[in-house]
């Protein structure tokens, strides 16, 4: 036991002298710099600098080192932003967490570290997407005119614009089992789009929905609407309205059909 105490003082008056041993190291590291910069200053001209040994090698990153083999201020968004592109482009099965890395010019690591995976990765943008989705609806209600049946219209245009503007998005959106709906980004996106299309039926109904308790009159209003107006939207996307839009009187084009179609199915255009 006195021969552990001993060892035990010994080490504790140690430590304090680790930072001066380390202070001493560094003082005499600037020394030899300094020594080497004169020296090659006084090199006579005309004498060829010695040859240099090979290249240090470079010292491993230490585990568990903050550092990491990119510099980026907003990398979480960039990386939605390359998602986004990717899945334009290239369509959902080519969006891998490496493409997107590449994409946003970025090491292999980062989508892993801001999402965990590919599922998470996704819900995340399907979350942007309803997002969007919501926003384009919301605002073409806001500018249309004052009558309900102006404002679903315009909702519904909106719908089927989106979609239009953003196929690849839209069918990630409804690809439920890609996504991870207990993410609270997607889980939030996607109430609040519902939120908006039962709002806008309640309206037209001229009464109250609440979304969590709902009348089986209020399903059947807004599972109608949303029916008759993603159904109309997945052909446009298919490409499976054009041999209808081709037998059309000219310069028919895909709006003018939707609307005919709306209005002719329950006498007014749906809200949406």
């Amino acid at each position: 036991m006195i021969y552990l105490y001993i060892v035990k003082i010994q080490i504790a008056s140690v430590k304090p002298n680790l930072y001066s041993v380390k202070i001493g190291a560094y003082k005499a590291a600037m020394v030899t710099k300094s020594n080497f910069g004169r020296t090659r200053a006084r090199r006579a001209p005309g004498k060829s600098a010695p040859v240099r040994a090979g290249r240090k090698r470079s010292v491993p990153r230490a585990a568990g080192s903050h550092e990491t083999p990119y510099h980026h201020g907003a990398l979480r968004d960039a990386l939605l932003e390359a998602a986004e592109r990717v899945l334009e482009r290239d369509g959902l099965a080519g969006l891998t967490l490496r493409a997107v890395a590449r994409e946003a010019g970025v090491s292999h690591a980062a989508p892993t570290h801001h999402f965990g995976d590919l599922t998470g990765l996704v819900s995340e943008l399907a979350a942007i997407g309803f997002r969007q989705f919501n926003a384009a609806m919301v605002e073409a209600g806001v500018c249309a005119g004052d009558s309900l049946a102006e404002k679903g219209l315009a909702r519904a245009r909106a719908y089927v614009g989106y979609a239009q503007a953003h196929p690849g998005m839209y069918g990630l959106m409804f690809r439920t089992e890609r996504l991870d709906h207990s993410r609270p980004a997607l889980r939030e996106a996607a109430e609040a789009a519902f939120a908006g299309l039962a709002g806008s039926i309640g309206a037209s109904r001229q009464e109250k929905i609440h979304e969590q308790a709902l009348s089986l009159e209020q399903g059947a209003a807004i599972a109608r609407a949303w029916s008759l107006v993603h159904g109309f939207t997945m052909l446009l996307l298919d490409d499976r309205l054009s041999d209808i839009l081709r037998r059309l009187p000219k310069d028919t084009d895909a709006e003018t059909l939707l609307e005919a179609m709306l209005k002719a199915t329950i006498g007014r255009p749906p809200a949406m």
